[in-house]
């Protein structure tokens, strides 16, 4: 039987880490619905449109093609995994996400992804939007001052050195936007399992979802044995 872990949270909260790292040890699919938005606004943002809902940016939606690898994303045929996570994007991206036409053309592509099997899949509105039956769901997050420190250090690795304040400044603004915007705004599902990983590792937030997880799958694996 197929199921579907929904992982949400504001940036910054080690989402996509994570839930890479859970994808693999359950050997099922990982879908970063966050680097799809990244390529819509990274390619919109290119062309010099703006994000507001007009026709010039209706017709550039219907020309884009996105592709997830495992290895990155492609985006009609180019490889963009790098160019999307750049303080520039994170900058951009939640305007570009804010519209509903946006949302509404990659709502399909996101839901389709499920035909191919058990997926793990994080982003801002999994499991309030995108797959509300979704049986598990998560909802991660740490304080401000948490998630400007790991961007940073995510930065540095890339040879990027921005200023903690910025990084920090940008993280407030972003999780403003998220939560207020009108359409598919961030927020914590009523039945997501609410994780803080402020004070804890990776490896550590990795074997708690990992537990959470095996605790609802493993009993009906035992029932459909006998």
């Amino acid at each position: 039987m197929s199921f579907v872990v929904a992982i949400d949270g504001p940036a910054g909260a080690g989402k996509s880490s994570v839930a890479k790292r859970l994808a693999h040890r359950l050997s099922v699919r990982y879908l970063d619905t966050g680097a799809i938005y990244r390529a819509i606004a990274f390619d919109l943002d290119r062309k010099g449109i703006p994000p507001d809902d007009t026709a010039d940016l209706r017709g550039a939606l219907r020309g884009i093609s996105i592709e997830l690898r495992e290895g990155g994303v492609l985006l009609n045929g180019e490889d963009v995994s790098a160019a999307i996570r750049t303080p520039h994007v994170d900058g951009i991206v939640s305007a570009y996400s804010a519209l509903g036409c946006v949302r509404e053309a990659l709502l399909d592509l996101q839901r389709g992804q499920r035909q191919y099997g058990s997926l793990v899949v994080e982003g801002r509105d999994v499991g309030s939007v995108v797959f509300p039956d979704a049986p598990l769901k998560f909802f991660m997050t740490a304080s401000p001052e948490a998630r400007a420190r790991r961007r940073c250090l995510e930065l540095q690795r890339r040879g990027e050195l921005v200023p903690f304040e910025d990084v920090l400044s940008q993280i407030r603004v972003r999780d403003r936007f998220d939560s207020t915007r009108a359409i598919a705004p961030l927020t914590r599902p009523e039945d997501a399992v609410l994780v803080d990983t402020s004070e804890m590792t990776e490896d550590e937030v990795l074997e708690y979802l990992e537990r959470r997880v095996r605790d609802v799958l493993e009993p009906e694996g035992r029932e459909e044995a006998q």
